[in-house]
């Protein structure tokens, strides 16, 4: 039973491509649940993390960066982005500290206002930075939208991260934990698996050979001591196959190594990873795959 001033709130978390969203869910949760990479566009879908505290629970939504799509997956990606903050208790805007401020941006925070919801802005990678620039930086935003407060965080280095909490917490409402204190996301194991051979393919593929894969699970088959996984990489050209695959099978192979790695911490067991590269031509302006690789 939680106490009469336990409270629990929906955030949304926004912005360009490639600022660092991704690594600040992972910071603010304590835990490792989206994917990351240096590459732009890296999360394709809304993905919902949760915070428990004592005295609160803040569910946190990732969204894929907002960016101008050129193929239906990326239209789908700005949807998800956008629909994501309409019944938000807070916003976090997050920008990159090392970066000009670019006009899209100027825009989102210009729109801000119409949310009616409050809006704090994270300068992310301020570890990055020149201290001189920040400054800057906070007035020019500052004079776009009326943030109820500004951080400053290096989300990497987990430093301001308290500091945004905090934050938070001033801005979520009084109410029931909408989830069990145990539960820190509401993504299936099968999708997190998926996307964590998404994020090695990304480590260790160049160029836009990444932007073009889709990971799907045929099989996941759970024994008390091990579990046996059956994975399709999908990727748009004959010719990138053959980069995925690399020479006498290493890329795969490698894949398959740090991803085995990575998906026996989460499931706390022995991992066996069968990987298979398919082609599926022009697959991101596919309705029908896009929803079939769990796009929906």
């Amino acid at each position: 039973m939680k106490n009469d001033t336990f409270k629990s709130g929906f955030v949304s978390i926004i912005g360009r491509p490639n600022v660092g969203k991704s690594t600040l869910l992972n910071a603010l949760v304590g835990e490792k649940i989206a994917i990351i990479s240096d590459k732009p566009q890296t999360t394709r879908n809304k993905i919902l993390a949760i915070r428990n505290t004592e005295d609160a629970q803040i569910i946190f939504t990732d969204t894929p960066g907002i960016h101008k799509p050129k193929n239906k997956l990326g239209e789908y990606m700005v949807k998800v982005a956008n629909e994501s903050v309409g019944e938000m208790d807070a916003v976090l805007f997050v920008v990159d500290a090392t970066n000009k401020t670019t006009e899209p941006e100027r825009k989102i925070a210009q729109n801000l206002s119409s949310l009616r919801v409050p809006v704090v802005l994270v300068i992310n990678k301020v570890d990055l930075a020149r201290k001189e620039s920040l400054l800057p930086m906070i007035a020019d935003f500052s004079s776009l939208h009326n943030f109820e407060a500004i951080v400053p965080v290096s989300a990497l280095k987990n430093d301001g991260v308290d500091r945004l909490l905090s934050e938070l917490m001033q801005l979520i409402p009084q109410g029931p934990a909408f989830f069990p204190d145990d539960m820190i996301t509401d993504q299936p194991e099968k999708q997190i698996a998926a996307e964590i051979i998404r994020e090695k393919l990304l480590w260790l593929l160049d160029k836009e050979v990444p932007h073009g894969i889709a990971i799907e699970i045929m099989q996941m088959k759970e024994q008390d001591r091990l579990t046996s996984i059956q994975a399709n990489i999908y990727c748009e050209k004959a010719s990138h196959k053959g980069i995925i695959i690399g020479k006498n099978g290493a890329i795969l192979k490698k894949v398959g190594t740090m991803a085995r790695i990575d998906i026996q911490k989460m499931l706390g067991k022995k991992v066996f990873l069968e990987l298979w590269v398919k082609v599926k031509s022009d697959w991101r302006n596919n309705n029908y795959l896009i929803r079939n690789f769990g796009y929906e």
